[in-house]
């Protein structure tokens, strides 16, 4: 049996191991982690010396042909994979959507060091931190510093024996490949969650398809219509190597492979003279270092999450991506889409959707950037040595049956999800259908202030009340989103009604919900109508006066709540100056309102009393809604054509907190203590979480497998 299909064996029994075992094939991590570990033993080393021996047997002249030649390959390579990049949006299908609220929102955006991570202050360090782009620039100075040397042959002469030496050692290593990969496809396979891959179906098939089209198609048809080297040879003496890159989602464990692949190629068509030969070494090191096809094509999540969040990238700003995502891919991929989400008014909390596909894209993604350095190595080399061939006949062909292709597997993609795929806008349903965490008490709800009864006081402070009659009871405010709501069921849930459920529980009290109008709470608590309220009240310097607070249990950050199509208008506070005509709607709270004034001097104040009606769209001449951020997102779920905007560069905080009456100091330093307490024991983050960034939400159990689901072997 070949190797290849030894490791397309590993590949199938590792699949069928992980759907048999399901998350108990985890322990298949550790042999999956120690094949790659001893992949990677011997490259970072073969990369230097490499890199050094080919550059130091060069001549100057020689140096910079190959820097004119190999470079204009891989801008080629580059437009290439940028014009399938921008046809990608032509495979989705349409689709409304809205996310939780993302801390993303509120940070600042992320900056690429690109001086630390270019620049070898100690290149011992970088070695040993594996910081390769330092490395690279380190062995190229030294290599081009070598030309000058006189007497260098016996020095490249012993590199190069070293470097046989270490080739021979991956070659020994690979040998290793059947089990590794299999180690690899059973604990993933095992253990994958496919929670977020329905949401995330265009993205990954369409990356997918155009992944596989590139690393099998667009890339090797290249190199066989401008060089001496075939179509099939190419695949068939690199599959090995883009197997194993697919596979271990790695493109520098398989460098050594490219290399010697590349220079039996092109001995093969009688290129094995001593400048062929010492090419790739050279070239396959210095590309790696250089944004490849695979980082490209991941710019197609940028269109993609502006699809997916209804903040389409125009085809005005499609240069704008294509300079900033090449220049910024010289960094790390995942800063890189943080970087051009921020850059392209996207939210930022699309990039925990583009995190979720890593352990599929990030393998094609390598298969292909395998694929790109080959073609990099073999094209730039052909151009040093005079062996590429212009035919225009040939050049035709390879156009249209290209362009062929890409418009059969995108009319594919997009007809298939538009016609056997539910696009139907259901996150609605999920908010509206979330029910509490934990078991509940049986607490009793009311839903109209008139069918409330008096509020029994024995005692002189209401603490010593609730202890007596057994029950507190808690003000809410209707739609207070997320922080109480009634749900599709028709029970008061959100992130305040179940800290209430766990106040009450931890007191050993019962429990009742009463209605309250936001602006009655003072008059309310001080009535006796309530114990305390706990629906999302903001601290703002009026209500100081009026009732006594908790410490807060939360800070939410100001925002502005805005039309999709307007979301680039509010990016920052400057802009929306200069905006004319603004009307910007606020809640009825003098404090918001004076807050406004004093940031927007110019813009037209508009007072609202519901909020609901900026969201039912009744206010048609009002531009902006002054909301907060975490709650103006769960808004934008049940409203899905509005969109959240947090201007910058200031950030104003808006702390919540829970309210009682005017002189109850003893009742507010007991909640203020149980806050602390619920802050310590993780019991805020964890409702943080669920009700707010929508963690969680809808999350199955265990992994379905065939030994717990078909054959009920283990529970």
């Amino acid at each position: 049996m070949s190797f290849t299909k030894l490791i397309f064996l590993g590949l199938g029994l590792g699949v069928l191991t992980g759907l048999f075992l399901g998350e108990m094939a985890a322990p298949f991590h550790v042999v999956a982690e120690g094949y790659i570990k001893l992949l990677q033993m011997t490259v970072l080393p073969y990369v230097m010396i490499s890199l050094i021996a080919g550059l130091g047997s060069l001549t100057y002249e020689a140096a910079r042909t190959l820097l004119v030649r190999v470079g204009g390959v891989i801008l080629v390579l580059w437009a290439v994979t940028l014009i399938l990049v921008f046809l990608t949006p032509l495979a989705f299908p349409s689709w409304e959507s809205a996310s939780f609220f993302s801390t993303a929102l509120v940070q600042k955006p992320h900056r690429i060091d690109f001086l630390n991570l270019y620049i070898p202050a100690n290149p011992f360090y970088s070695m040993a931190n594996n910081i390769v782009p330092a490395v690279v620039l380190f062995c190229v100075i030294v290599g081009v510093a070598l030309i000058g040397v006189e007497n260098k042959d016996r020095l490249i002469d012993t590199l190069n024996a070293f470097n046989k030496a270490l080739t021979r050692a991956t070659r020994f290593v690979v040998k290793l490949t059947p089990i590794g990969v299999f180690a690899i496809a059973a604990y993933y396979s095992g253990t994958m969650s496919t929670a977020e891959f329905g949401r995330l179906q265009v993205f990954i098939v369409t990356y997918v398809v155009i992944g596989f089209l590139t690393a099998f198609w667009v890339l090797p048809g290249l190199v066989a219509t401008l060089s001496p080297v075939g179509y099939r040879e190419l695949l068939g003496r690199t599959q090995d190597a883009l197997v194993t890159a697919f596979m271990t989602a790695n493109l520098f464990i398989v460098l050594p492979i490219l290399i010697e692949e590349t220079k039996q190629l092109l001995a093969k068509h009688g290129y094995d003279g001593e400048q062929a030969q010492s090419t790739p070494e050279v070239v396959v090191p210095t590309s790696f270092n250089f944004p490849h096809a695979g980082k490209i094509l991941a710019l197609s999540f940028i269109l993609f999450a502006g699809w997916f969040s209804s903040s389409e990238v125009t085809i005005t700003e499609y240069p704008k991506l294509a300079v900033s995502g090449i220049l910024s891919l010289f960094g790390n991929i995942n800063a890189t889409v943080i970087f051009l989400l921020d850059l392209m008014r996207i939210p930022s909390d699309m990039n925990e959707l583009f995190v979720a596909t890593g352990v599929v894209n990030s393998r094609v993604g390598s298969m292909v950037a395998a694929m790109h350095t080959l073609v990099v190595a073999i094209l730039g080399t052909c151009a040093i040595v005079g062996a590429v061939k212009f035919d225009g006949g040939r050049i035709m062909r390879y156009v249209v049956f290209t362009v062929l292709l890409t418009a059969i597997a995108i009319g594919g993609i997009r007809f298939v999800f538009s016609r056997a795929v539910n696009n139907a806008y259901e996150k609605d349903k999920i908010l509206s259908g979330l029910q509490l965490m934990r078991n509940p008490l049986p607490a009793v709800y009311y839903r109209d202030a008139s069918d409330v009864p008096p509020l029994e006081f024995e005692s002189e402070t209401v603490l010593a009340s609730i202890r007596e009659r057994g029950r507190i009871r808690v003000g809410y405010h209707d739609w207070a989103l997320p922080y109480a709501y009634v749900n599709s069921e028709g029970e008061l849930v959100g992130f305040d009604v179940e800290m209430a459920h766990r106040l009450a529980r931890e007191m050993g009290v019962g429990l009742e919900f009463v209605p309250v109008a936001p602006d009655r709470v003072p008059d309310l608590l001080d009535s006796g109508y309530c114990d305390i309220v706990m629906s999302g009240t903001a601290v703002t310097t009026a209500r100081a006066e009026l009732m006594t607070h908790s410490a807060p249990y939360l800070n939410e950050t100001l925002a502005l709540v805005v039309r999709d199509h307007d979301r680039h208008l509010y990016d920052n506070w400057e802009d929306i100056k200069r905006l004319k005509s603004f009307r910007i709607g606020v809640p009825n709270l003098p404090y918001y309102v004076d807050m406004v004034r004093t940031h927007l001097p110019y813009a037209e104040v508009v007072v609202l009393d519901s909020v609901a009606d900026y969201f039912d769209d009744k206010l048609p001449d009002v531009d902006a809604l002054v909301f907060t951020a975490e709650r103006g997102s769960v808004w934008t779920i049940l409203h899905p054509h509005f969109n959240v905007a947090v201007p910058r560069p200031a950030e104003v905080g808006v702390p919540l907190a829970y309210p009682v009456a005017r002189h109850d100091t003893e009742m507010a330093a007991f909640v203020s203590t149980w806050i602390e307490l619920k802050k310590n024991d993780g019991t805020i983050k964890e409702l943080f979480d669920y009700w707010i960034m929508g963690k969680n939400v809808g999350a199955s159990g265990h992994r379905w497998s065939i030994i717990r689901d078909v054959l009920h072997w283990v529970d």
